[in-house]
């Protein structure tokens, strides 16, 4: 009896189950299990939808010995592991109370709808317990089966005569534990693949952002004008599916690309109402129609947009607007990329602002410096920013601070003595975004005594601990410490930057400060040439290094009274 019970029920669940695979294909059920925070509302909704598939699991049961073996649970359960307690306990008063209401099954009626809504909160507290959603359903298996168990316990507590409860235990226990234990995994699976599903279209269009932004740098760090931005928005039109690019500032058409360019031309002032509330709200706005773009021009082929405010800080400068040319054409993969596009055309547009460039360039010791600013650090932030911007916004927002503070610093070179702790301001932008990208890879530790008096040349630790970094830490498989220090000697203070990394090869180490040796260690060469220059040669760099165990570097400044105000010289990241 108990095998055949087993193999109906499996069949009764497969109809749950495909009924949730449905559910999972619709938009309002992804919008809803998508969204970070649910309204009141939208909890009552779920707890409806999942309560109805708990009466489905009541109706499809099997009647054994004057009661029900059903898949009410799988529902319930499922509710409260992706809604939260709430969700849990109103789809299981919705699915327990319509089965202690209807005249059947009758003796276990009361113990059922008790341990309906026992089940909906298990799931409900349960989820919270398992934080990685890649693993979510195996832990819905888990509870799933404990829920099942706390169902039979309460059958036995509550129905009565207390026999018959125990005998139909006997026989329902193994086929409802498993069943509906593997029907709540499956469940919840599909729904998971929601996720997945989300988190591969925001990895493939942050990866097309990415790449469209390492073509449009170029262009937008000359600023945002009418020429950058026209490039900038061929190359978007190029690299993607989309019906016409435009860009524009608060006032006019800056650029167009693509359908619509007779009427949608450059110079033109504002034509959409659409695009006017973006920059008034600084919100993104999308348009499903022609009517809701609001172009009056009557042979206007662009029938959907998703349209976003570029940013310099929190002010809009303007408006990136992504076409399509057929009703509800603009999908979830637009929005992200549009989103994402912003985001780094904002920072390459804070980027554009820093003026000293020419400067720099006009000299060769700066020219040297400068070079030093690699272009794969950029790129390597950027994604990292790119991926921080959907899970943690806030995280995104200090790292483009302490990005465009890193260039800020390297790009406005200033050739007098600056305080130790400005230099160690930078080091600090520099090494946020590193740790924001490698984690518990990279440790930092600063040794600075706090009424230490140093002023040195500007760029003179960093670009020893961006090599620290870049040479003795990623190289190692389990990354590494990175020891920043400065010592008061009797007529000079010595600075130290260590590290435990892979060291340099003692032949390599020999020629690793010869300007006439081509190698990518170019930063270390400009601050020894630099540092002699300035104080003589005694003041250059010296270098210790361990092949295996790590490298440490160290400069010589020397003393200078300075009149300043005591600075706190503790240092955290």
């Amino acid at each position: 009896m108990v095998l055949g019970l087993f193999s109906s029920l499996l069949n009764r669940a497969g109809i749950i189950i495909i009924l949730a695979f449905l559910l999972s294909r619709s938009s309002l059920y992804k919008k809803l299990v998508l969204k970070r925070e649910t309204t009141l509302l939208e909890k009552i909704l779920m707890s409806i939808v999942f309560g109805v598939f708990g009466i489905i699991g009541t109706y499809s049961g099997i009647p054994v010995n004057g009661a029900i073996a059903n898949s009410r649970v799988i529902g319930v359960f499922v509710g409260g592991w992706l809604g939260g307690p709430l969700v849990g306990l109103l789809s299981g008063i919705i699915a327990g109370g319509h089965r202690w209401a209807i005249d059947i099954g009758g003796f276990t009626a009361a113990a059922c709808a008790v341990s309906t809504v026992v089940e909906g909160m298990i799931g409900g507290f349960g989820s919270k317990l398992v934080k990685d959603i890649k693993i979510s359903w195996l832990g819905a298996l888990v509870t799933g089966a404990v829920s099942e168990i706390v169902q039979m316990i309460i059958i036995l507590g509550l129905a009565q005569p207390f026999q018959a409860a125990l005998g139909l235990v006997r026989i329902i226990w193994f086929p409802m534990v498993f069943v509906n234990s593997i029907g709540i995994a499956i469940f919840v699976a599909l729904t998971q693949s929601i996720f997945i599903e989300q988190e591969r279209i925001g990895a493939a269009q942050a990866q097309l952002a990415l790449n469209i932004a390492n073509k449009t740098l170029p262009y937008l760090r000359t600023g945002f004008n009418a020429e950058s931005v026209e490039k900038t928005a061929k190359i978007i039109y190029e690299m993607s599916n989309l019906a016409a690019v435009a860009i524009t500032d608060n006032e006019k058409i800056l650029a167009h690309v693509g359908e619509g360019i007779d009427h949608h031309f450059p110079g033109k002032g504002l034509m959409t109402s659409l695009t006017r509330e973006v920059v008034q709200t600084g919100e993104y706005r999308i348009a499903h129609t022609s009517e809701e773009i609001g172009c009056h021009h009557r042979n206007c082929n662009l029938k959907s947009a998703v349209i976003v405010p570029l940013l310099e800080g929190k002010k809009v400068v303007g408006t990136l607007k992504l076409y399509k040319s057929d009703k509800m054409g603009i999908t979830s993969m637009d929005i992200q990329l549009a989103l994402g596009l912003v985001q780094l055309f904002s920072t390459q547009i804070e980027l554009s602002k820093l003026e000293y460039q020419q400067k720099l360039l006009a000299n060769a010791e700066l020219k040297a410096l400068q070079a030093q600013i690699n272009p794969h650090f950029l790129f390597n932030a950027l994604n990292t920013i790119v991926s921080f911007i959907r899970t943690k916004p806030e995280n995104a927002r200090e790292l483009i601070i302490h990005l465009a503070d890193y260039f800020r610093k390297n790009l406005q070179y200033n050739s007098e003595d600056v305080d130790l702790m400005d230099e160690i301001k930078n080091i600090e932008s520099y090494l946020a975004i590193e740790l924001a990208r490698f984690g518990d890879k990279l440790q930092i530790q600063y040794d600075i005594p706090q009424n230490i008096n140093c002023v040195m040349p500007s760029l003179i630790l960093q670009p020893i601990v961006e090599n620290a970094v870049k040479h003795g830490i990623f190289n190692k498989e389990e990354g590494g410490t990175v020891k920043i220090s400065a010592k008061e000697m009797d007529h000079w203070i010595e600075l130290a930057v260590e590290d435990d990394g892979v060291g340099i090869d003692p032949i390599k180490l020999c020629n690793l400060l010869n300007e006439d040796d081509k190698h990518d260690h170019i930063g270390l060469v400009n601050v020894d040439k630099r540092l002699k220059v300035k104080y003589g040669l005694d003041y250059g760099l010296n270098i210790e290094s361990i092949l295996g165990k790590g490298t440490t570097v160290r400069a010589r400044v020397p003393k200078k009274e300075k009149d300043r105000e005591e600075l706190p010289c503790v240092v955290s990241l």
